[in-house]
């Protein structure tokens, strides 16, 4: 009976001990937690309110939308930013100032994107496009353009040619969204989304950018350390109605594109990063290869494509080949 005793406060001990553990991590994480919270909301916020927009500031509807321009080129070149990039027309900013060599090079951030407010109006592939035609117009930016946009904005480049193609002359994706594969998006990935905002407000997204970015690398990529510091600062507060409702809807986005014609007198040049071509997504039910592949039949016979070495965000390593294959599609077409 003894050693059972003994052994009985034993286990009490330990588990007493494994308490006073686990009470003193949730203590230090709501600590964290709530240092993060006053950061987020005085110290990065303020980082954020002293940067000054690079480019102009144009009344769209409800809103503010931030345009970008460089160049005075007579071919007039758009950049269109994918999902979740906090401050596009920074980290367009080596390929801009390669591009306008030969050309005018527009960045355009969406509403609740880089500088642009957010906006009231519903985030459907239409308006999105509506809210580029617009801005254009209002900056007095006449087409036909040359479309390079990234991931996501493939989709809304596609309806834009669709729907008004004597306003584009090209469009050269950057790693793109297929819009040959639709799949519902799980409803349980919609109830996560608004977790990111509250790990935003939290200051973790502000903490990690800091801890994250390799500047010697971003440097050396042809990056100035302004825009460096810039992209930190906003990648803290890239999380907003604006960018939730277009998570939740770029499955729709893919699904009201895909029956639109692509217009067969408009060239389609698309490149696809080494590592998106290669690995495969959990949520696609075919392969990465297939995906690709599928995607490039569906735009027809006046497409054309190259794979290069990188990650999704296939513009931070290869600017000068990027911009090869610019100038290549514009001079042959």
């Amino acid at each position: 009976m003894k050693k059972n005793t003994k052994s009985s406060k034993t286990r009490k001990s330990v588990k007493k001990k494994i308490l006073k553990v686990l009470l003193f991590i949730f203590i230090v994480i709501v600590i964290f937690n709530i240092i993060g919270t006053i950061l987020h909301a005085t110290y990065f916020k303020n980082k954020v309110e002293e940067i000054k927009p690079y480019g102009e500031m144009v009344n769209i509807y409800d809103g503010q939308m931030h345009v970008y321009s460089m160049g005075e080129g007579e071919k007039t070149i758009i950049l269109l930013p994918g999902m979740g990039v906090s401050l596009p027309s920074a980290e367009f900013g080596p390929l801009m100032r390669t591009l306008i060599k030969k050309y005018k090079v527009v960045c355009i951030e969406y509403f609740g994107v880089g500088f642009s407010s957010e906006t009231s109006r519903e985030r459907s592939v239409a308006n999105y496009v509506d809210e580029i035609r617009k801005v254009l117009e209002v900056e007095q930016i006449e087409p036909p353009y040359v479309l390079v946009p990234h991931s996501i904005s493939s989709v809304f480049s596609e309806y834009y040619a669709s729907k008004y193609p004597s306003e584009i002359k090209a469009i050269i994706s950057l790693d793109g969204t297929s819009t040959a594969y639709y799949q519902e998006m799980p409803k349980f990935v919609n109830s996560l989304l608004g977790v990111a905002k509250v790990q935003q407000n939290s200051g973790f997204s502000s903490i990690m950018g800091l801890l994250a970015t390799n500047k010697k690398d971003l440097i050396s990529k042809g990056y100035l350390e302004k825009e460096i510091n810039d992209m930190i600062a906003f990648s803290g507060f890239s999380v907003n109605d604006n960018l939730l409702s277009q998570m939740g809807n770029s499955a729709n986005y893919i699904k009201e594109t895909m029956d639109l014609p692509y217009p067969k007198t408009i060239p389609y040049f698309k490149v696809i990063s080494k590592k998106t071509y290669e690995t495969k997504n959990s949520q696609i039910k075919i392969s990465p290869q297939e995906y690709q592949m599928e995607h490039l039949k569906r735009l027809g016979d006046n497409v054309k494509y190259e794979i290069l070495e990188g990650n999704h965000f296939i513009y931070f390593n290869n600017v000068d080949r990027i911009s090869n294959i610019i100038d290549d599609v514009i001079a042959n077409n």
